[in-house]
């Protein structure tokens, strides 16, 4: 069923667009709240003449669009995550993490808006895009950081790593040198 938005929808689209939905969910949730009417050749001449008034909202989106966008543009969002080992992180950093760490910053945003390259599995910077409206895309930089109790944890597991490697060589080559100088003892005890 074509259906006429004249609001805002999530994951569907903006004011004035005819989207393709089901039958139910145009009844049961779009036209109850007003969310969209139907795209019929009434309706269709309907919005034309209201085409003014849904003009005036979607320019109001786009300046809030742009407001939004001039906040993110060359932020860095920090996140701080646990690390293995290994130095990759426990899963992966999800669009959901960014929002929700943007939001302690004072900006509101949906999630499937935001768009970064791959899988985010390791420290280090990335740059993230958040298409904020048709022709309004925002970019800033999200730097995944390791817990400051963790990278001390690393350190500490680290020098006793090498601590432990320092000794087996120690005694490796001290039972090296022991075998070394009974073979020569008994070489010597062998020659008289």
């Amino acid at each position: 069923m074509k259906v006429i938005l004249t609001e805002k929808v999530k994951a569907l689209g903006t004011i004035g667009e005819i989207v393709n939905v089901s039958a139910g969910f145009a009844r049961n949730f779009l036209f109850p709240k007003r969310l969209a009417i139907l795209a019929d050749e009434k309706n269709s001449n309907v919005l034309k003449d209201k085409q003014k008034g849904l003009a005036k909202k979607i320019q109001a989106e786009k300046v809030t669009a742009e407001t939004l966008k001039a906040k993110l543009d060359g932020m860095t969002v920090e996140l701080i995550k646990k690390v293995g080992a290994n130095g990759r992180l426990f899963g992966a950093v999800t669009s959901l993490d960014i929002v929700k760490e943007l939001e302690k910053h004072g900006v509101s945003l949906e999630r499937r808006i935001l768009q970064f390259d791959g899988s985010i599995k390791s420290l280090g910077t990335y740059d993230v895009k958040a298409k904020l409206f048709s022709d309004v895309t925002a970019e800033f930089k999200l730097k995944v950081s390791i817990d400051a109790a963790m990278a001390e944890e690393l350190k500490r597991q680290q020098a006793e790593a090498q601590r432990r490697n320092a000794e087996k060589k120690a005694k490796a080559e001290a039972a090296k040198a022991a075998a070394a100088a009974e073979a020569e003892a008994a070489a010597n005890g062998t020659e008289e």
